[in-house]
């Protein structure tokens, strides 16, 4: 089995294309159901401060007739524990944003389940909008008995809340599928408070210990109760922990600490850089958020840092193990399941963020293989997705050709714009190509002729059409007679046509030097970088 990243919704994905036990951890991000829209921000190239931004989702729950379905689902499981608590929660709440939310992550919560492995464990991260709903229904999937933790990860320092507590912290639920669970004993740094109040010693080259007893309680007989070195601990009712002849080792190694007192009793000096590190704790204070200036930010809302997923996915898996993130977004998950030398499964419901995901991976890891699923491969596949959903089919066919997508999903709301290209004809000077992507059958001039009025009017120098159907003869006359773009590098039609099979067979439009810093790239990984203690 090797790496999937599929385009789709993933409770479809699971049901046609993800088997039973077949997985062994799961972490999902859902969206918190908190009314808010999230916007993609893209770098603006040519040092301006400003940044693009295109809707990426709005995080609203409505119930309505997939809810309905979604909540039939759910009784028909035969997930008894599962209905019964969905059922009680519907009376309660009423039919509602919350309740067709629960209703939502119910259904997928059963399908998770089902293709955890025994030994597999799962991580819901979410907030504390629905986290005590959640819990509820995570109860009822898994069984109250297979709860293990409820983890709190401190994702902002400070939050200013004129009339209540500054909301910091995210919750993270932590079930197991049975006893049998994977937990490889990872553990986390210590943190500077600790070192600083218990490792208060220092030899001359700076290394920090503390003192360790070398004594257990009670008297023994045999070579642990007898004296060494003349100093007797059955005195105060006390044997020594370790035989005689470790205590020479350590001895002459440097490694015990003698009172100044004669006849005192020597210890052990424990030195911190020695140690494995703190056992996991479920208040993650020590893993910072993504702040917008750090080198990790790339662009995508709810981006959670690698170094908690690290944690997670070190805890909980084994190299070589299979790691599902449902809801993938920017691919945090499955970079960090990479990293460590897991396989992963990635999953979500828009074409932008595959593109991400994709550009994500291959500058982290370049020459990482993996496949696609639920992306159009061919003709067929571009006109299903163009007439199930225009606006992923715009951001599919915007990605074909590297271009920043154009705003957001709201009908009428791109001027003619669905995409931008940037570049720098003299190596320096920022200029812009339009994209426009046509997806229904009856394109003709006019399309030519509004695509090269919007360049005019957003002062660019090239204008680029992307067409599902094949251009007209007419077409191609108007496009050819809008003239060229002359640069020191050569000159270049004003106005290009390709079409969805040419980009398939690997066209691509002409356009110089292209800038590419609109998308941040992430940082190439050199190796496993990321070590388990255990």
């Amino acid at each position: 089995m090797g790496n999937h990243l599929y385009y789709g919704d993933n409770l479809e994905v699971l049901q046609r294309s993800i088997a039973a036990e077949s997985v062994d951890l799961i972490y999902l991000d859902p969206p918190f159901n908190s009314n808010a829209t999230y916007n993609v921000l893209f770098k603006a190239p040519g040092g301006q401060q400003s940044q693009a931004q295109i809707e990426a989702f709005e995080d609203t729950w409505h119930w309505n007739e997939t809810a309905e379905q979604a909540f039939d689902e759910v009784m028909a499981s035969g997930n008894s524990d599962a209905a019964e608590m969905l059922r009680a929660l519907r009376a309660f709440l009423g039919i509602n944003d919350m309740m067709a939310y629960l209703t939502m992550m119910a259904v997928r919560l059963i399908e998770l389940h089902r293709v955890l492995k025994p030994t597999g464990s799962l991580y819901l991260h979410c907030d504390p909008t629905a986290s005590h709903y959640l819990k509820i229904v995570l109860d009822a999937v898994f069984g109250v008995r297979n709860f293990l933790n409820e983890i709190i990860w401190q994702r902002t320092s400070a939050h200013s809340s004129a009339h209540r507590y500054g909301p910091i912290h995210d919750v993270i639920f932590y079930y197991a599928k049975s006893d049998d669970y994977c937990w490889t004993g990872a553990t986390q740094p210590y943190n500077q408070d600790y070192i600083e109040a218990f490792f208060v010693h220092q030899d001359a080259d700076g290394r920090r210990w503390q003192r360790a007893d070398l004594t257990g309680a009670g008297v023994r007989k045999g070579d642990s109760g007898k004296p060494w070195r003349g100093i007797d601990v059955t005195a105060k009712k006390r044997h020594w922990a370790v035989p005689h002849d470790e205590l020479d080792r350590l001895d002459a190694l440097g490694r015990l600490h003698w009172p100044a007192r004669e006849g005192g009793v020597p210890q052990r000096k424990r030195y911190i850089d020695e140690l494995p590190g703190m056992p996991l704790q479920d208040v993650i204070t020590d893993i910072k958020p993504i702040h917008n200036i750090s080198r990790e930010r790339l662009g995508y809302p709810t981006q959670k840092p690698v170094a908690l997923l690290e944690r997670i996915v070190a805890a909980s898996s084994s190299p070589g193990d299979v790691v599902l993130d449902p809801f993938c977004g920017c691919g945090t998950t499955i970079h960090a399941a990479e990293k460590l030398g897991r396989r992963w499964i990635g999953i979500d419901v828009t074409h932008l963020a595959i593109s991400l995901i994709e550009n994500r991976l291959n500058d982290a890891f370049p020459g990482i293989e993996y496949e696609v699923h639920g992306t159009p491969k061919d003709l067929d596949g571009a006109r299903a997705l163009a007439a199930r959903d225009k606006y992923q089919f715009q951001w599919w066919a915007v990605s074909l050709v590297k271009a920043v997508p154009y705003r957001g999903q709201k009908k009428g709301a791109d001027g003619g714009v669905d995409g931008l290209i940037c570049f720098k004809p003299d190596g320096r000077t920022t200029e812009r190509a339009i994209v426009s992507v046509k997806g229904g059958a009856g394109v003709g001039v006019a399309v030519i002729r509004e695509l090269m009025s919007v360049v005019e009017q957003q002062n660019a120098k090239i204008g680029l059409l992307i067409s599902l159907a094949e251009p007209t003869p007419a077409m191609r006359s108007e496009a050819a007679a809008a003239g060229a773009y002359t640069t020191d590098f050569g000159s270049y039609p004003k106005i290009q046509i390709l079409t969805i099979g040419e980009l398939l067979a690997g066209f691509r439009p002409q356009i110089p030097l292209v800038d590419t810093a609109a998308f941040r790239k992430a940082l190439r990984e050199e190796g496993v970088q990321f070590q388990m203690n255990l």
